[in-house]
């Protein structure tokens, strides 16, 4: 059990969402980001699967075969892509990915930058979020029009970094909002 290396480790991915979020305009989501990783079933698995590197749900999953702590988290947080899946009229009753609104796009990229500089830590750069996608986007089920725009926002913050990505999507928030 790590209770201070978890909590110290949410907290400054907390932080950086916050910091992140409020570059783009969405000040009350960065400041609710992640609440729910302070409720006990988030938390206890945490500090028990506590790695500092990676993610603990890898570790309640590889123990249990599923992590509770995800199934709780992805449910609450609207910033996931696994939380905008429903059952879809247009593909036969399939299971599928329902197009994600822009504010909660936006925060998932912030999240993945964030998520990636608190576990890579020096090892950083711009390139890291669009890596974890590319490695990880064979088992995802999301929205045709949410993958194509996530796919040009992870590849414009690799190609021209922070500054110019965070101010598109700030353009992108304030477009939605109208």
């Amino acid at each position: 059990m790590n209770f201070w290396g978890h909590l110290s480790t949410i907290n400054h991915h907390k932080w950086l969402v916050m910091k992140h979020c409020f570059r783009v305009g969405l000040y009350k989501q960065g400041l609710l980001h992640d609440l729910s990783k302070y409720a006990p079933v988030e938390f206890y698995a945490g500090m028990k699967y506590y790695q500092g590197n990676c993610s603990p749900n890898e570790g309640e999953r590889k123990e249990k075969g599923y992590s509770g702590a995800w199934l709780h988290h992805k449910g609450r947080n609207k910033h996931h892509m696994e939380y905008w899946l429903d059952y879809s009229k247009e593909n036969q009753g399939k299971l599928s990915g329902v197009e994600m609104p822009i504010p909660y796009l936006a925060e998932m990229i912030c999240d993945r930058v964030a998520a990636s500089k608190t576990y890579l830590k020096d090892q950083y750069t711009n390139a890291a979020p669009w890596e974890y996608y590319q490695k990880n986007k064979s088992h995802y089920l999301i929205h045709p029009k949410t993958q194509e725009l996530l796919e040009q926002l992870l590849q414009m913050l690799q190609q021209q970094g922070e500054e110019k990505t965070f101010a598109y999507l700030r353009k992108l928030v304030k477009e939605s909002k109208k």
